[in-house]
């Protein structure tokens, strides 16, 4: 891979030492990097490139961190990882429901940054359709590459990217039981509470997106004690 190729890692902290710190350990490790101390610098950079990760400070001078994220997530199709110094469950569940992919807590390892980028750039693909961007299932469509599900009359209705590994990873697997465990292999992050809620509530926003019934949903469902599974026929172009 040549440098023009390597995915590029949007930093966002205005700590100085973090920053610096942070697109050492990227660049070392073969990344391409851009780093901004405040939310107005980054999001006029997001405007001329495209990052395939943003590292996101919830702490900004100018920006509320948390809507920046959660606009991040409806409008990008880059992998989200916050990285706050707050530690306590409700900020990182808080984070995961808005749409980030992952959360880091202050003080780190640049070695765990690094760490946790590759696993957010590595998400497994089907054999079936490694490169398909296009699903087509129950009068939809999935359409990956712009981040929109399209309903049979070609109404459009956007879904994060966070929300999108959880819908690929279903129609990648229809008709088959997804267990907890099995979801967080293939997603990343670590398991528990915040995991386990954040997951719960990506699952919701897509039945809501998907029209279902909350009560009775017939493409999404829970199998309690065991996981979810998707039911239908699901055709990739």
């Amino acid at each position: 891979m040549t440098h023009s190729q390597a995915p590029l890692v949007a930093v966002l902290d205005d700590e100085p030492e973090i920053r610096r710190m942070l697109v050492d350990a990227l660049e070392e490790a073969g990344f391409r990097t851009s780093a901004y101390a405040r939310a107005t610098e980054f999001e006029a950079g997001l405007k001329r490139c495209q990052p395939d990760v943003c590292l996101v400070d919830l702490g900004l001078p100018d920006r509320d961190g948390l809507a920046l994220v959660h606009r991040l997530a409806l409008e990008s199709g880059a992998a989200i990882i916050i990285i706050s110094g707050r530690a306590q469950v409700q900020d990182r569940v808080t984070g995961l429901e808005l749409g980030a992919d992952d959360y880091i807590i202050k003080p780190f390892d640049p070695a765990e940054v690094v760490a946790r980028i590759r696993a957010r750039l590595r998400r497994p693909r089907s054999e079936a359709a490694p490169a398909a961007q296009v699903a087509v299932f129950a009068g939809w469509k999935a359409a990956f590459d712009r981040y929109v599900l399209i309903d049979a009359h070609g109404a459009e209705t956007p879904f994060s990217h966070a929300e999108g590994e959880v819908l690929r990873l279903f129609l990648e697997s229809p008709n088959r039981l997804i267990s907890r465990a099995q979801m967080q292999e293939s997603l990343g992050g670590a398991a528990g509470e915040s995991f386990d809620r954040a997951m719960d509530v990506r699952i919701s926003r897509l039945r809501t997106k998907l029209c279902e019934d909350p009560k009775n949903p017939r493409l999404i469902k829970t199998i309690y004690g065991a996981g979810y599974i998707f039911l239908g026929e699901v055709r990739w172009t």
